[in-house]
């Protein structure tokens, strides 16, 4: 499945790369050598739905490509370091195999599930998505993950259920800035209105170019959320909780004046320190001219309703 923009994306512009062209075969290598420990065991449940992702039409011979290890290394994951190169190296440390996830608070059944039997439930789609960060540069990567509406739905969420909290993995011995409390108040957490959480384009990602999601981009889950700002994608996601009032969230607690809780994408509302009207394409040459920003970072046709009642030149 593809899940497109209000305007068409053009293949030029998607964070591509030849590893995206050979995904089915990276895939195949990868369930062969599972048993090997590489990967992890989850993935060994997987092969029937990725052996039946849905595709899309790509036309790869135009494609301009950013390099894989240039997306796969460009990531903020604070836990690890303050930079975005360092944490690809400090992420490996993070222990991914087995791994849960609990869902409590309004629901009916609250649960804690094995990822493998998750995934297992769960029909993976490909979806390519614009991914925008705050810092005002942007790429187009496609993921592949499964509705998280269909994952709340369940465990049968209560009407008192407002909105839904993530928290991310608490694992100080091998994520320096938790264990040092550096900076933010860890764990991570994010959260989303109900109706947010509950739209078709949100999902849950288990992958990316075909392959299972490296440990510096969010391994083994993560959020994506295509019309808000990228901090609101939460990585290694442990915990999901449905609640009856708005939780504080991470950087929201740390800075309101700098992120406040729903971080739509939007050029009209600059950062407090610099401009949102346009974004850098990661990977792009220095003289190309640099990308301008669309409401809801182009999904505005299929989520403006959500806020048909907020005047949005005043929301971060």
């Amino acid at each position: 499945m593809i899940i497109k923009t209000q305007k068409p994306i053009a293949t030029s512009e998607i964070t591509d790369s030849l590893v995206f062209k050979r995904r089915r075969q990276i895939i195949k290598s990868l369930l062969a050598i599972t048993g090997a420990g590489v990967a992890p065991a989850w993935a060994s449940e997987t092969k029937p739905l990725w052996d039946n992702l849905t595709q899309g039409d790509f036309s790869a011979h135009d494609l301009t490509p950013t390099p894989l290890e240039l997306i796969k290394n460009y990531t903020n994951y604070y836990e690890f370091a303050f930079n975005k190169e360092d944490s690809t190296d400090l992420a490996q440390h993070l222990a991914i195999d087995p791994w849960s996830v609990e869902i409590s608070g309004e629901v009916e059944k609250p649960v804690r599930l094995h990822l493998e039997d998750i995934v297992r439930q769960q029909t993976l789609e490909e979806r390519i998505y614009r991914f925008r960060c705050v810092e005002g540069w942007s790429m187009v990567v496609p993921w592949v993950g499964f509705s998280l509406a269909s994952l709340l739905k369940s465990v049968k969420p209560l009407s008192t259920a407002r909105f839904v909290k993530f928290t991310t993995v608490h694992q100080p011995t091998v994520m320096p800035n938790q264990r040092n409390n550096a900076m933010l108040t860890w764990p991570y957490t994010e959260a989303l209105r109900i109706d947010e959480a509950m739209h078709p384009l949100t999902i849950l990602a288990v992958g990316m170019y075909g392959d299972v999601l490296s440990k510096q981009n969010g391994a083994p889950l993560r959020l994506v959320v295509p019309w808000k700002y990228g901090f609101k994608s939460i990585k290694a996601i442990v915990k999901i909780e449905l609640l009856k009032t708005p939780p504080l969230t991470t950087w929201n607690q740390a800075t309101p004046h700098d992120y406040g809780f729903y971080a739509n994408v939007n050029p009209h509302v600059p950062h407090p320190r610099w401009s949102q009207n346009s974004e850098r394409q990661l990977g792009s040459h220095f003289f190309t001219p640099r990308r301008q920003t669309e409401l809801f970072n182009g999904y505005g046709e299929q989520v403006a309703s959500l806020y048909r009642d907020m005047d949005l030149r005043h929301f971060f």
